[in-house]
């Protein structure tokens, strides 16, 4: 059976562009057609400055948030990086055949690393090495299959071709996997900078919609979000980026089409009304479903820990077969008792 590894790091509130840009397809697809593992990889999220408190509680929350999106963990496994050694055994592993230059090249370390100098910090070394431990995190599973965004698609690539040069000199350890991109994939940028992505990052959230936002907060942002200059409704992402966002995302929402929608649009007041409503209702089984959950924390520590321990089970091979294949002995086992005597 094809195996599908995803993960989400929690390095701030969800947004409404997660959900629709992944977090739905996982739960109504992804979790259905494969044997499907989602994490939450939370070692990401240190590769930053950090405050260690707000880590915890997000990774909670986005474990959470996942479960309320509709993951079952009766089909598929969900669990924190950090619960399962194998990310991090495996991850030193393989920075012994990726090499500087590889890291280097790799666009997101580029920009976040600009952004880091340019506020007068350091940049940390795992900054730089964060794609092995993202390599590790997919290929300790014999993935398949990882689903993207085309953002997304340079680390799996690398993942490849690190999986390859391993199996090459080493001998077979790993699955190479592929990327697999959506081939409806909802677009959702930023409402006040529709040429960025909305991500859960972003320094202000004026622009952005996050998954717990309060129907009347969703509303409000939708209907003070940027749109361009012209009276007449086309979706035109290069020419006319903030009203093709909210056409995009009014048809993420509602199934309908984003060229067909703006037909139907005579006016900017109409259709900023309009996706905010339908945006508030998407949001609302989610945000429901996710009350219920913060009101049980021993069911989602049960998912999680059930999770780690389906985890672990499936990685321990494939890592354990890496290490002896690259050269080191294997662990002396402890003599039973029964030999002692």
């Amino acid at each position: 059976m094809t195996r599908v590894f995803s993960g989400i790091q929690p390095t701030g509130h969800l947004t409404l562009g997660n959900y629709l840009g992944a977090m739905r397809r996982w739960a109504e697809v992804d979790q259905h057609r494969a044997e499907s593992l989602f994490c939450v990889v939370d070692l990401h999220a240190l590769t930053m400055d950090h405050d260690p408190a707000r880590v915890r509680r997000l990774s909670r929350q986005t474990a959470t948030l996942l479960l309320a999106a509709g993951l079952d963990p009766d089909v598929c496994t969900v669990f924190l990086q950090s619960h399962v050694d194998e990310h991090t055994r495996l991850s030193y592993l393989l920075e012994c055949v990726a090499t500087d230059g590889e890291m280097r090249r790799m666009i997101q370390y580029k920009e976040k690393a600009a952004k880091e100098r340019g506020r007068g910090g350091s940049v940390r070394l795992s900054l730089l090495t964060y794609p092995v431990l993202m390599a590790a995190d997919i290929l300790a599973y014999g993935t398949d299959e990882v689903p993207v965004g085309e953002d997304q698609a340079q680390h799996v690539e690398l993942t490849r071709d690190l999986a390859v040069r391993f199996n090459q000199r080493y001998g077979q350890a790993f699955v190479v996997p592929r990327a697999t991109l959506p081939q409806v994939a909802a677009r959702v940028m930023n409402l006040q900078d529709p040429t960025r992505k909305m991500g859960k990052s972003d320094d202000s959230g004026a622009g952005v919609v996050y998954l717990l936002d309060e129907p009347d907060v969703v509303r409000k942002k939708v209907l003070r979000a940027v749109t361009d200059s012209g009276r007449d409704v086309v979706h035109d992402r290069a020419e006319r980026p903030g009203l093709a966002n909210l056409l995009d995302i009014l048809a993420a929402c509602t199934g309908g089409n984003p060229e067909s929608l703006a037909d139907v649009y005579d006016s900017y007041g109409s259709l900023k009304k309009d996706t905010a409503e339908a945006v508030v209702e998407v949001l609302r089984p989610v945000q429901a479903r996710h009350r219920e959950l913060c009101a049980d924390p021993s069911y989602v520590e049960g998912v999680l820990r059930d999770g780690a321990e389906k985890a672990r089970a499936l990685a321990r091979p494939t890592v354990d077969t890496a290490y002896r294949a690259i050269g080191l002995l294997p662990p002396v086992a402890e003599p039973s008792l029964s030999a002692a005597r």
